[in-house]
């Protein structure tokens, strides 16, 4: 058997092999040359080992990677997935062996490996499964129904729907399907680009798999076999976003130590053995770390223990107070420890059973089909075909519990809150030939709580009303599109206001003069981010919500839900729309706000402070020989455009800081007319090794907004040569 590998003009790789099985070596083999140091890291995160090289910044992921059995659910699912699909389980087996194959090359073109004393690993068939796991365990963001349950206790039931958006740790995207009927071709267009961290490597790898079954180009997950997330086959093309659906349960467990071990108490009154067992943290350059594991029948103890949930938090990253060692816990107040109930946890199955009929599809009824058997994360699909078929649909397992399991903690020692099967996922339709997904309440309505709000969807529905007939090309003017749409309930707040000083005065009437677009280069919307900025600072100091300023008792990877200024960020609409706010004179803290940038206003435009800040493993050192955009070139953060609520979807956190860890992790649209009409970009680029020439190659194609050709004519390719040890 046979494989070739070639690659474009942007070092993207394109495999060729006599067999999906040897497409799969080959696709993992030519991902540890291109990203060898990307996928340990994956895969020490999997297992809860990353500390042992990254150090104790590390500890607390690694601790709740090991309490929550990431690695153990790994094992699990493809132990089913031997049982029930041995030809899946084998093609992810050909994957792992194509990685260890090529590891040895890739560690030695990335300094990072010298830089850590780290020596490649060897990875199991159930790796690729592990790096799913990690990868999405946090995406679902459950940590928010901490956030809800400390928001309910003190300000009470109404503050989930005031609080209510896709929280600092969620991600989400847009995409949007125009049919044939509104194109110059006549054949669909599927555009979009996914919200995720920003990550150098990125998040995700282009792409192209050929071997006599299929021929596809995608956006592929580093460290996991196929396309999953955004294909086209040629014949059809699919893409997602996040559902926003809530398919991660928290309980508040009892738990209680015996001579024998654990117990926990159960919905049926009687204490039940939870399984239990120790484990040890390495960590670099300090001592490590034993941690207990234990899992009851809801699922694994991610926080707490019988001793409370004080009890080792400082040693596995966390601060704050909770219920002291051997403090009784009366039925009906704080129990002890939480534990995390996910489905392929419960179920052993992870939906890799789809990834192999989604590389052969041809249709989208093939495409629906393959849907069916996936799991997690739950997504809003859209995809079309060249015969003119169309797919909008919700794919993945979202447990039929109760409402309350969805919002907060639910207590683990009273009935009624057992999972009971699982929901039945929507399907949704075309309006005048388009469909968008944007994380809004639409066909995900009832699975969810908190959806994003309507803005960026109802953007993209006017940009494409705008035009009736749409081409590849036009696509980017979407994708870039800096429109705030959330920006009018602090406005209206500073139309009212009068008895201004001067200089506040001439910043109110500016703003309100304001396009509203949050453009690199406006220093508009540096002056309305920065008035924003502060009014979200000085709500969040309002003694009525001290109480949520307290840092909770729990492991420091869950903190990010749990701060009170970004969940003012985020919530600000909301919150300065709302018809009362607990007492807090609003029109006084936007006067506040607004004559405290007035008298010091921002001396630059957006871009100044709106950078990107991407998240590294191992964060480059001043003075690194090789930095990010080239040999010999210093490190510094892009500026941007957009905004949180913006098309051209750049996060920042209002209120903390103007840089963006979150924003487009990819843009692509794909063509159905022809494939090779269709245009991709990924933030940085091909390859993972800094000053590689592909390393960060697409970062200027990605700044304006622009896209790369795909390519499909393989006579345009170069045939490359890459042998390993």
């Amino acid at each position: 058997m046979t494989t070739e590998t070639y690659r474009d003009a942007w070092g993207i790789p394109h495999l060729r092999a006599s067999s999906a099985r040897e497409l799969a070596r080959a696709q993992g083999r030519v991902t540890a040359r291109d990203r060898a140091w990307q996928l340990e890291v994956e895969r020490h995160r999997a297992q809860g080992t990353s500390a042992s090289f990254l150090g104790a910044g590390a500890l607390s992921w690694d601790v709740l990677a090991r309490r929550a059995r990431l690695d153990d659910t790994a094992r699990r699912c493809f132990a089913a997935l031997e049982h029930q699909d041995p030809e899946t389980a084998d093609w992810v087996r050909a994957y792992a062996d194509g990685v260890n194959a090529g590891l040895a090359t890739g560690a030695r073109r990335d300094p990072a490996f010298a830089r850590t004393g780290l020596t490649p690993g060897h990875w199991r068939p159930w790796t690729p499964l592990g790096v799913w796991l990690a990868t999405h365990i946090l995406f679902a963001g459950f940590p928010t129904k901490l956030w809800r349950e400390q928001a309910i206790r003190h300000l009470g039931p109404g503050s989930v729907g005031l609080f209510a958006t896709d929280g600092p740790g969620t991600a989400g995207s847009n995409g949007w399907l125009v049919s044939g009927e509104r194109t110059a071709t006549g054949h669909a267009l599927i555009a979009g680009d996914p919200h995720r961290f920003i990550e150098d490597p990125g998040v995700y790898q282009q792409i192209r798999l050929a071997c006599p079954e299929f021929d596809v180009v995608g956006l592929a997950v580093p460290g996991v076999p196929g396309i999953a997330h955004f294909g086209h086959t040629g014949s059809v093309a699919w893409a997602i976003t996040n559902a926003m659906a809530d398919y991660q349960d928290l309980y508040r467990e009892r738990l209680r130590r015996t001579g024998a071990g654990v117990e926990a108490l159960g919905p049926d009154g009687t204490w039940h053995r939870a399984a239990r067992h120790t484990e040890t943290v390495e960590i670099a350059g300090e001592s490590p770390v034993e941690i207990e594991v234990i899992e009851t029948d809801r699922g694994p103890v991610i926080a707490g223990g019988p001793e409370g949930l004080d009890a080792g938090v400082a040693a596995y990253g966390g601060t704050g107070t909770g219920i002291a060692a051997g403090t009784t816990v009366p039925d009906g107040a704080e129990a002890q420890a939480l534990a995390l109930r996910y489905p392929p946890r419960v179920t052993g199955d992870l939906g890799f059973g789809a990834l192999l009929p989604l590389l052969r599809a041809r249709t989208v009824t093939d495409v629906d089909r393959a849907l069916d058997a996936w799991t997690e994360p739950v997504n809003v699909v859209q995809a079309a075909d060249t015969a003119g078929g169309t797919l909008h649909r919700v794919a993945g397992r979202v447990p039929d519990r109760a409402a309350a399991n969805r919002v907060h903690p639910v207590p683990a020692w009273r009935p009624g809150h057992e999972w009971h099967g699982t929901h039945e996922t929507p399907y949704a339709g075309l309006t005048d030939g388009v469909a968008v997904m944007a994380n809004q309440r639409g066909p995900a309505t009832p699975l969810g709580v908190e959806f994003a709000p309507p803005h960026r969807a109802d953007r993209i529905h006017t940009l494409l009303d705008a035009r009736r007939t749409w081409t590849a090309d036009g696509m980017a003017e979407i994708h870039t599109d800096t429109l705030l749409g959330s920006a009018g309930a602090l406005l209206d707040h500073l139309a009212a206001l009068d008895g201004l000083t001067p200089k506040a005065a001439r910043l109110r009437d500016r703003l309100l003069a304001w396009d509203r677009r949050m453009d690199a280069g406006s220093t508009d919307a540096a002056a309305f981010a920065a008035v924003r900025g502060a009014v979200v600072r000085h709500l969040a100091a309002d003694p009525v919500f001290a109480p949520l300023a307290e840092p909770p008792a729990y492991p420091e990877v869950l903190l990010p839900w749990l701060a009170l200024v970004p969940r003012v960020g985020f919530a600000l609409e909301h919150l300065l729309r709302a018809e009362e706010l607990y007492g807090v004179d609003r029109p006084a803290v936007v006067r506040t706000a607004l004559e405290e940038v007035a008298a010091e206003p921002p001396a630059g435009a957006w871009s100044d402070t709106h950078r990107l800040a991407p998240w590294r493993a191992l964060p480059y050192e001043p003075g690194e020989p090789e930095g990010p955009y080239g040999p010999g070139e210093p490190y510094a953060e892009p500026g941007l455009g957009g905004d949180h609520d913006c098309v051209l979807c750049t996060s920042a956190v209002p209120g903390l800081t103007d840089r963006a860890a979150r924003g487009p992790a990819a843009r692509y649209v794909w063509d159905l007319s022809d494939r090779a009409r269709s245009r991709w970009v990924v933030p940085f680029g091909a390859d993972g090794v800094p000053g590689a020439a592909h390393h960060h190659d697409q970062l200027p194609l990605w700044l304006r907004g622009e896209l790369a050709p795909v390519v499909t004519d393989w006579t345009l390719l170069e045939r490359t040569e890459e042998t390993d040890d």
